[in-house]
């Protein structure tokens, strides 16, 4: 794997995933409790000996990079040719953005040539998944490709999402079209659909020669699905990898999560008595930078009716305090609080979210730093929820950013308490009262 640079697209504006994206990237957004997505990708790369990385950022990469800083740099020497190197946008090649996944590398072909890789293998920074890259290098050179392509097996309704491949008996692809209306099925089985994960290795000089020929043609969409791969299938070994995970599971777990619901999914994924994502294999680490949180503390016994500190069926990380609160299927970040009597269901709280007394929250997302007043009800009524000014997705899922200010209904009460003047979501440190 010395010869091969991992080059991790990590640009991606995100915008089906605001507002959680609204002051982030895309590969940047909390997973799981204490990762970000982009962790997946790059332990992938990390556990398959990949030690040359560059990561190509765009929209909103402050967050990203200071995550990359803070959690990445120890594992690369650099005195031994090994780094993780973030890299803005440079404008190298013209004065524009990335027009597309292709004119993202072109525009940075100098830094790439200047490692002299053999193989470039090109990466999305925004998928969940476990897999080890040097097996994929190794078919590369063993069917003497100028391109492979990692492939995953979907159904036809999903197919129309992604590049979908055909290949003949020996894997090589003999056609490939971009987010068809009517996805070709493998033959055999009809009920399935080749498509492509949006991870390719390149023969290094083929690689620079096509992004040449593809920067000089004025119509292009200087994309690898839309335009360089199908201008190359007939003329050049194209071949197709079939996805191997190591996520030790008899069935293969990769999800893309640039959607509010499927960022959801796959979070709610992870709190399933046996869940299909492995996150505690020590043969295939996930990393990350971890705060310095104290333990997870859960407190009150039942003194008070109701007053129990306790979490069921979730995922509660370092620093968090269940103070009197009731969590449920949720998953609950670094360093939050849910004070006495609230509770929550089915949601995601990311760090530094503090849940006033008495509230209820059921299918939300909570954004970092935010503090849910007392006495609130969210994800209750959709209807109620918007009018709040709050964002919720077609399948109901509530969805709060940092900032969003939140008006009180006449649905949020309690037994006994008292008037409470209408507050805001604030972007505030988690406070210190149960």
């Amino acid at each position: 794997m010395k010869d091969v640079l991992a080059v991790v697209l990590a640009g991606g504006k995100g915008s089906r995933l605001e507002p959680l994206t609204r002051d982030r990237a895309k590969p940047a957004v909390p997973f799981g409790g204490g990762y970000r997505i982009v962790d997946f990708v790059l332990s992938n790369c990390l556990n398959s000996g990949l030690r040359k990385i560059l990561l190509l950022t765009q929209y909103k990469a402050g967050s990203l990079d200071r995550h990359v800083n803070c959690g990445w740099r120890n594992f690369f020497c650099r005195e031994l040719g090994e780094f993780i190197d973030v890299v803005p946008p440079q404008q190298r090649v013209d004065e524009h953005w990335y027009q597309g996944t292709a004119d993202a590398v072109y525009q940075n072909i100098y830094s790439i040539e200047r490692e002299n890789p053999d193989k470039v293998l090109i990466l999305a920074g925004d998928h969940i998944y476990k897999m080890n890259y040097r097996e994929m290098a190794e078919y590369h050179d063993s069917m003497n490709a100028d391109l492979t392509i990692a492939a995953l097996k979907v159904d036809p309704d999903a197919a129309r999402s992604f590049g979908v491949m055909e290949v003949n008996d020996s894997w090589q692809v003999t056609g490939f079209e971009e987010k068809p209306d009517q996805p070709r099925t493998i033959p055999g089985q009809e009920n399935l659909c080749l498509a492509s994960m949006g991870i390719y290795i390149f023969s290094a000089r083929f690689l620079y020669d096509q992004l040449l020929q593809d920067a000089n043609q004025k119509s292009s969409s200087r994309d690898f699905g839309k335009n360089i791969i199908p201008s190359v299938i007939g003329s050049h070994k194209v071949v197709a990898f079939p996805f191997a995970d190591e996520n030790g599971k008899t069935q293969a777990y990769w999800r893309d999560v640039g959607t509010i619901e499927s960022l959801y999914q796959a979070n709610m994924d992870l709190v399933k008595v046996e869940p299909q994502l492995n996150m505690y294999d020590s043969a295939w680490p996930i990393r990350t930078h971890h705060g310095n949180f104290p333990p997870p503390k859960f407190v009150f016994g039942g003194g008070d009716i109701g007053r129990v500190g306790m979490a069921t069926d979730s995922i509660v990380c370092p620093g968090s305090i269940i103070s009197g609160g009731h969590v449920e299927r949720s998953v609950i970040g670094p360093n939050v609080r849910v004070n006495s009597f609230a509770n929550v269901q089915d949601s995601i709280l990311f760090e530094h979210v503090n849940v006033g007394r008495y509230s209820q929250i059921r299918r939300a997302i909570v954004d970092k730093g935010v503090s849910i007043p007392a006495g609130i009800q969210i994800g209750f009524d959709p209807e109620e929820d918007r009018r709040r000014g709050l964002i919720v997705s077609d399948s109901g899922i509530v969805v709060i950013g940092k900032g969003m200010p939140i008006a009180r209904l006449s649905t949020d009460k309690r037994p006994g308490q008292k008037s409470v003047p209408s507050p805001h979501i604030g972007s505030s440190r988690v406070q210190s009262r149960r």
